[in-house]
C-alpha cells in the first residue's frame, strides 16, 4: 500500500519529477516528461504496478529526511539496530539523459540493505523484458527502456529485480537508473558522485538569483524551488502537479489529472516568480502563454499540455485501483474542453503584469497585443454567457460571480495597457463593457440578505473564489460588500478554521459530495485579512497553513482536518503559489508587494 500523501518528497529535473516515500520507495515517476506514462505507479495501486524500494533490510528505529539547503537533493537518514545509513535521491538537471540517481552511504556500523525494483511501463500495465548487458540491467517494452547501473549484484524474483547488500561506515554505493527510447543505444551510467555535485551546484546557482528580502525568502524559497521543479524547461510551461488522480476525498471520484498547465495559474505564477526575483522564468512562462493561446480566441482552452498541446482527451485506467481505492484513475482532463470565462481575465492580467513590470520592446508588443485584442473582441460578445466556472464543475453552466469579475478584470487591465503604452484599442467600447460587467455583478451577484456576494447569480451559495474580488481590485477591501463577503465565508465556509471551496453537499456540481478544505482558498483568506488590516488574524492563519506542510515543506491541494492528512494531487503548484503571495503581502504589505504593482490605479 502507498504511504500517506504527506509521506512523499519531490525530486525532479525541470522536465519531469518523481515522488519518494519516507520508506525509501519511489512510487511515482513519469518519463520522459510530466504528462507521459508512468514507469512507477505504486502510488495509485500497489507495488505490483511499479516502484523502486531502497531501504534497510530490518531493525529500523527511526527515519529523518531533509533537502540539502535550497536544492532539490533529498537526504533520508535511517537509524537501525546495526547502524546509520543515508540515502541521497536526486535527478540531475538534464542535458539529454533522463536519470534518477540514488546513493546509499554508510554513516556508522554495517547496515544490511534491500532493493526491490519493479519496472512497469504504461501506468503499471506492461511488464518489460529484462536482460543483463555489459554488467547493467536493461528493461525494454514498446517505445520505452530503462537501464540500471550499479556495482551491487542483483537477481530476478517475482517479476522484479532484487538485491541484498551491506553498506559499511564511509562506503558509498551508487545506483543510476536512466530512461531512453528503446530504439536507441542505452546511455552511459555516469559517475553518481559527479552528478551529485553538479546537481547541488545547479540548484545553488539557481536559488542564488533570488532577490526577495531575507524575511520573505525564509517563508517562500521551498515553494519557489517546488515551482521551478514543476516547470517544463524546454517550453517554460508550469504543470499544476506532477501527479494524476490523487483524491480530493478518500474513496471519492474527484480524482483528476493535474499534469497540465492551467491558464488560471498564470497570474499567481508570474507574481510568485517576480516576488522571488526569477525574471527569466517569468519571461519563459509568458512566452509559453503566448504560444499556447495563439489561434482563434473562440478556441481558448483553460489548460494545455507542457508543449502547448490542446488535445487532452480524458480516459480511465481500470487496472489501477487508485490511491487507497479511490477510483477511477484518470489520464487526460475533459475540463480542457470547458468554457471558463475567468481564464480571459487571468491571461490578460498575466500579460499586463509583464508589460507593467518589464516594459517590452517593439517586438514583444507586436507579438502579444494583437492576441490580446483578439481575445477581448471575443470576450465582448461572450462575457454575458454562463460558463463552467473556476472549479470546473460538471453539473451545468451558470453565471458564476467570479467568472464575471475576471471578465471585468480582462477589460480593466487591457484599458490600462492601452493607455499606459499608447497601444491601438477600442477603449470606449472596452470601458462600456467593463462598466456593464461591474454593475451587473453588483446587482446580480450580491445578496443583500446575506450581505455577501454569492457563487452565482440568483444563488445563495458561497464560494471561496469570492476571496479574489478584493485582491484583483474589483472593489476596495474595506468596501462593506467585501467586508460582508469575508464575514459570510468565515461563517459558512470555514471548516476547522480552514476554507472550503464551496459546500459540495449543497451545490449541484455534478459530482458526489465530499472533499477536503481547499488550501489555496485558505491562503486567499490570509490575503483578505491583510488587505482589511487584520494583521494578527492573517499571521495566525498563515502560520497554521504553513504548519500543514510536510517535513520537507510540501503541500497538496486540499487537507482533511479530521484525519489530519493531505488530499489531492501533490505537490500542488496552486497552493505553493498562493503561499508565496500571502507571505509577500504579510511581510511587504499590500502597497509594496510586487503583485500589487501591476494593478491599474
Amino acid at each position: 500500500m502507498p504511504g500517506r500523501i504527506e509521506d512523499y518528497a519531490l525530486i525532479g529535473d525541470t522536465h519531469t519529477a518523481a515522488l519518494v516515500g519516507r520508506d525509501g520507495s519511489v512510487d511515482w515517476w513519469c518519463v520522459p516528461r510530466f504528462d507521459s506514462g508512468a514507469v512507477f505507479a505504486a502510488m495509485l495501486g500497489d507495488r505490483e504496478h511499479g516502484r523502486w524500494l531502497l531501504a534497510p533490510a530490518g531493525g529500523l528505529r527511526s527515519t529523518e529526511r531533509r533537502y540539502v539547503g535550497d536544492t532539490l537533493v533529498l537526504e533520508t537518514t535511517h537509524t537501525t539496530d546495526e547502524g546509520v545509513v543515508r540515502v541521497t535521491d536526486f535527478m540531475p538537471v538534464r542535458d539529454h539523459a533522463v536519470q534518477m540517481v540514488r546513493i546509499v552511504e554508510g554513516v556508522s556500523g554495517r547496515v544490511p540493505m534491500y532493493m526491490d525494483l519493479r519496472i512497469r511501463f504504461d501506468y503499471g500495465s506492461i511488464v518489460p523484458w529484462v536482460r543483463t548487458d555489459d554488467g547493467r540491467l536493461r528493461a525494454l517494452a514498446g517505445p520505452d527502456a530503462l537501464v540500471l547501473t550499479t556495482p551491487v549484484r542483483w537477481s530476478g524474483a517475482d517479476l522484479a529485480t532484487v538485491s541484498e547488500f551491506v553498506v559499511s561506515a564511509g562506503e558509498r554505493v551508487p545506483f543510476v537508473l536512466a530512461w531512453y527510447p528503446s530504439h536507441e543505444e542505452a546511455p552511459t551510467g555516469g559517475d553518481a558522485d559527479a552528478l551529485h555535485a553538479e546537481t547541488l551546484a545547479w540548484w545553488e546557482e539557481w536559488t542564488r538569483h533570488a532577490t526577495c528580502s531575507p524575511d520573505t525568502r525564509g517563508l517562500i524559497m521551498r515553494s519557489l524551488i517546488t515551482l521551478k521543479a514543476l516547470t517544463y524547461a524546454p517550453t517554460g510551461g508550469i504543470v499544476a502537479a506532477p501527479t494524476t488522480s490523487l483524491p480530493e476525498w478518500i474513496g471519492s471520484v474527484r480524482n483528476w489529472d493535474y499534469r497540465y498547465c492551467w491558464l488560471r495559474d498564470s497570474v499567481l505564477a508570474l507574481n510568485a516568480l517576480i516576488i522571488g526575483g526569477f525574471t527569466s522564468e517569468a519571461h519563459a512562462w509568458r512566452d509559453w502563454l503566448l504560444r499556447a493561446v495563439a489561434g482563434d480566441p473562440a478556441d481558448l482552452q483553460i489548460m494545455y499540455g507542457v508543449q502547448g498541446e490542446r488535445r487532452l482527451t480524458e480516459f480511465e485506467v481500470p487496472w489501477l485501483p487508485g490511491y487507497e481505492n479511490s477510483a477511477p484513475v484518470r489520464v487526460g482532463n475533459a475540463a480542457s474542453g470547458q468554457f471558463q470565462i475567468d481564464v480571459y481575465g487571468e491571461t490578460l492580467g498575466s500579460l499586463h503584469t509583464m508589460r507593467v513590470l518589464f516594459p517590452p520592446d517593439h517586438h514583444d508588443t507586436a507579438s502579444s497585443w494583437p492576441i490580446e485584442t483578439a481575445l477581448l473582441e471575443y470576450l465582448e460578445g461572450n462575457w454575458h454567457e454562463p460558463d463552467d466556472g473556476i472549479w470546473e464543475v460538471r453539473g451545468g453552466r451558470q453565471h458564476f460571480t467570479h467568472s464575471k469579475v475576471m471578465a471585468w478584470l480582462a477589460f480593466r487591465v487591457a484599458i490600462d495597457s492601452a493607455e499606459r503604452f499608447d497601444l491601438p484599442a477600442p477603449i470606449d467600447r472596452w470601458r462600456t463593457a467593463r462598466d456593464q460587467i461591474h454593475r451587473l455583478v453588483c446587482d446580480e451577484g450580491f445578496d443583500a440578505e446575506l450581505n455577501s456576494f454569492t457563487q452565482s447569480f440568483g444563488s445563495r451559495q458561497l464560494d471561496g473564489a469570492l476571496l479574489q474580488l478584493a485582491p484583483v481590485g474589483f472593489l476596495p477591501a474595506r468596501d462593506p460588500r467585501i467586508v460582508g463577503t469575508v464575514a459570510a465565508i468565515e461563517r459558512e465556509l470555514l471548516h476547522e478554521g480552514l476554507v472550503l471551496r464551496y459546500r459540495s453537499d449543497a451545490t449541484a456540481d455534478g459530482l458526489p459530495a465530499g472533499e477536503g478544505v481547499f488550501l489555496p482558498c485558505s491562503f486567499w483568506l490570509v490575503d483578505n485579512y491583510v488587505l482589511l488590516g487584520r494583521q494578527r488574524d492573517a499571521q495566525v492563519l498563515f502560520d497554521r497553513l504553513a504548519g500543514l506542510a510536510n517535513d520537507v515543506g510540501l503541500l497538496a491541494e486540499e487537507y482533511d482536518p479530521a484525519g489530519q492528512r493531505m488530499l489531492g494531487n501533490f505537490p500542488q503548484a496552486f497552493t505553493h503559489l498562493a503561499l508565496v503571495r500571502a507571505a509577500s503581502l504579510l511581510v511587504d504589505g499590500p502597497y509594496t508587494a510586487p503583485q500589487m504593482l501591476a494593478m491599474p490605479a
